[in-house]
Formats: C-alpha cells, structure tokens, sequence
C-alpha cells in the first residue's frame, strides 16, 4: 500500500515538474519584455569560463541602451547583416533554412540560418553549444518571446546582448570600447563594421578591421540601403 502511493506520488511529480518549467519560462520571458536584465546567460557562461581558465584579466563590459538611445544605424546594419527578413517572419526563417539546407548538399561550406529572435533566446536565455537539448530549448524560448515581445523589443535586447569583442556586450559598451563615443552617435560605417564581425567577434576586430571586415562592412552598407534604409525600423514599432 504504502509502495503504491509513493508511485502516486512520483507520478503527479513527474506530470507537475514539465508543466512547472513551462510555466516558469512564460513568467521569464514575459518579466523581461519590461524589465531589461544586467546580464545574459552567455555573460555569465563567459564569465565563469575566464574564472575556470584563470584569466583574471577577462572584465564583462555592458551597459544597457534603450532603443531610441541607440543610432537606428546599429539595429539596422545588424538586421542587413543577420536576419533581413526580421519583420515578417514569426521568429524561423524557413527559406533561410532551406537555402543553408541547398547549400550543405552542394557540397557548401556550412552557413547558420539562425534569427535574430533564435540568437537572442540564446544569448539571454541559454548556454553555447550545439545540442539537441539547447536547440529545442531555443526553439522554444522563440516561439515565446515572438509570442510575448514586440519585434523591437526582441531587437532592442539583441543589440543590448550580442558579443561585439572579448568580453565586450551590447551596442554602448562596443561603441565606447571600438569608437569612443556612445551608441546613439555611431555611424552608418561603424554600426556595418561592428555587425560585420557578429559572426565571430573573438576571431574578428571591429578596432583593426581585417580585409574580410571591410568588404563584409561595405557589402552591409549596401544591404542596408537596399532593405530600405531607416524606413525598414518602422515596421517594428509597437
């Protein structure tokens, strides 16, 4: 009897604790479309990977920019560069996905197709890697925040968390770090440079800008004219 409601007991645990998650990520997710957070889970993850390296040089720089006190010209470049179907899709850009998918059978180099909505559930939400796990959770925590978020809330925090150097996060500490000058006063060359290195900021310098740098930050001035110029920041508007 006793063996019998333990099992009981067990089994309401084990059907409470995934509906517990679930709704402990809706609370997350929804807090943060109004409260901006200190730190990312990628912050933190670097962080502790300096701590666990002895790097006692490693500092996290980050200070957090409302969207109207940063240059439209950043969340523009980074939308040309990484995602310029941003407004229209619903957080997966399936033609992005299946031209990458082309590609690799080719015999291509492997290109992500990741959102920008895909890459901001992971920088603040989860930790690096490639698992099946971490995939599914960012999935997830996409279809939340599109769900949850205005699109420019989901822009404003990617600005505010992207890695733009070493230990350097978001739009005003990359801007006082590369340029000396705050987020709001960047240029339109200096937001494509700072995007042009998003795909790998720790192998590419917004500082001394390598050959692939300045023709990636050429090619994303063009991008940005071309998907309409400040114009395509309207859309977003709540």
């Amino acid at each position: 009897m006793k063996a019998r409601r333990r099992g009981r007991r067990w089994g309401r645990w084990l059907l409470l604790a995934p509906l517990a998650l679930v709704l402990f990520s809706v609370l997350q997710v929804l807090a943060l479309r109004f409260i901006d957070p200190p730190v990312s889970m990628v912050m933190v993850e670097h962080r502790l990977q300096a701590w666990a390296r002895g790097d006692s040089g490693f500092r996290l720089r980050q200070e957090w920019r409302d969207f109207d006190r940063i240059a439209p010209a950043l969340p523009l470049a980074v939308i040309a560069a990484e995602d310029q179907n941003f407004a229209i899709h619903h957080g997966f850009d399936l033609e992005a996905i299946e031209r990458a998918r082309e590609e690799r059978a080719r015999g291509g180099r492997l290109r992500g197709a990741s959102t920008i909505s895909q890459q901001t559930a992971k920088n603040v939400f989860l930790w690096s890697g490639r698992s099946w796990v971490r995939k599914g959770l960012e999935a997830w925590y996409t279809v939340l925040m599109e769900l949850l978020w205005p699109k420019q809330r989901i822009l404003e925090m990617y600005v505010n968390v992207a890695e733009f150097g070493d230990g350097v996060y978001g739009a005003q500490a990359a801007a006082r770090t590369f340029f000396g000058k705050d987020a709001d006063a960047l240029s339109n060359a200096e937001a494509a440079r700072l995007a042009a290195v998003l795909p790998s900021p720790r192998r590419y310098s917004a500082a001394s800008p390598g050959p692939y740098v300045q023709r990636r930050t050429g090619q994303i001035q063009r991008q940005m004219r071309q998907i309409g110029g400040e114009a395509y920041l309207q859309q977003l508007t709540p």
